[in-house]
């Protein structure tokens, strides 16, 4: 949105920009650590602060409710964790949901355990979420699910609507509860029911009245639409992995490169080290040398609302080696 365009009234432009929650959260800390900011000035810290929100360096040891506040932050936390984790992908390494869990907790220490369990189910399809993933095919179905993780709730209760036969028409508002007289099934009925999925067109009907709730919130119509004309009955899970790879969400979010480039991108460890250095001289900073030398040892017990402002001397540990914390 042009915030030139004065066709559009300044409190929806504030809305849709989140200006006022960054604003909020800015003057939040300030008022926190005053004594910390009066020490290099608060104009500097103002301009310090946007400064990392603009160049998506402000999410490092946030508090989960700060990193999904927005669109903006959620994409900067995916490029984050590929970015400090994609060692994992050029190494072959395979690790489980638990493990993918405890290298978030280090980027977010308080990172829900149920939100990595529902990525791992779109990867393995609910078998057995305790299976070993490749870091490409968890990431790329890690952003589909925090991205757009409200919608796809949604989406949920509307499919689970439909397996147990309530109306097309009802389940549109996901909260309905309305049920049609002739669908009551057994037990082994439902189970056969949710083996098979449930019809495809319906769901795309549904779907397509639920986008118009979520505005932009939501992955391409036309990319859900062609996923889900590919088949006749379509299950959950594989409904968003088939999202999941699809390359114009991926380009949409803007977070991650395509697949092709993930783990060959020359350019990124210069970048990367430029948020290094960044992140060591600025405000914001809470983390001791070791936890920039390669996310060795985070700092759990520092607030994580203190990374972006908080000013320390890092020290060198003396290495080298590139950021990546698949060494944890």
């Amino acid at each position: 949105m042009n915030r030139f365009n004065s066709s559009v009234p300044a409190d929806e432009y504030l809305a849709d920009s989140n200006v006022l929650v960054y604003l909020s959260d800015a003057v939040t800390q300030l008022l926190e650590h005053k004594e910390e900011y009066t020490q290099f000035g608060v104009i500097r810290y103002f301009a310090e602060y946007f400064s990392s929100v603009k160049n998506s360096n402000h999410v490092l040891f946030r508090e989960y409710n700060y990193i999904r506040a927005t669109a903006h932050n959620r994409a900067s936390f995916i490029r984050v964790f590929w970015r400090c984790y994609r060692q994992i992908g050029k190494s072959g390494d395979l690790l489980s949901m638990l493990e993918y869990r405890s290298l978030l907790q280090l980027l977010c220490p308080d990172f829900p355990v149920e939100m990595v369990q529902n990525a791992a189910r779109i990867v393995l399809m609910e078998d057995a979420i305790d299976c070993l993933m490749s870091f490409s095919d968890f990431l790329y179905a890690f952003q589909l699910q925090f991205y757009y993780q409200e919608f796809l709730d949604s989406v949920l209760v509307i499919y689970q609507d439909l397996l147990a036969g309530k109306s097309p028409n009802t389940v549109i508002v996901p909260t309905s509860i309305e049920q049609l007289p002739f669908a009551a099934a057994e037990d082994n009925e439902k189970e056969g029911q949710q083996q098979d999925g449930v019809d495809s067109s319906t769901l795309a009907e549904c779907i397509d009245a639920l986008c118009d709730r979520f505005k932009h919130s939501h992955p391409s119509r036309s990319c859900m639409k062609e996923v889900l004309e590919q088949t006749e009955k379509v299950c959950y899970y594989s409904f968003l992995m088939s999202l999941a790879k699809q390359e114009t969400i991926n380009q949409a979010i803007g977070a991650l490169p395509s697949k092709a480039e993930l783990l060959i991108d020359p350019e990124m460890d210069q970048e990367l080290d430029k948020i290094i250095a960044q992140i060591s001289v600025s405000p914001g900073s809470n983390s001791s040398g070791s936890a920039v030398g390669g996310l060795k040892e985070v700092q759990r017990k520092a607030s994580p609302r203190r990374n972006i402002h908080h000013r320390r001397k890092v020290e060198s540990d003396g290495s080298t080696e590139e950021t990546d914390s698949s060494e944890n």
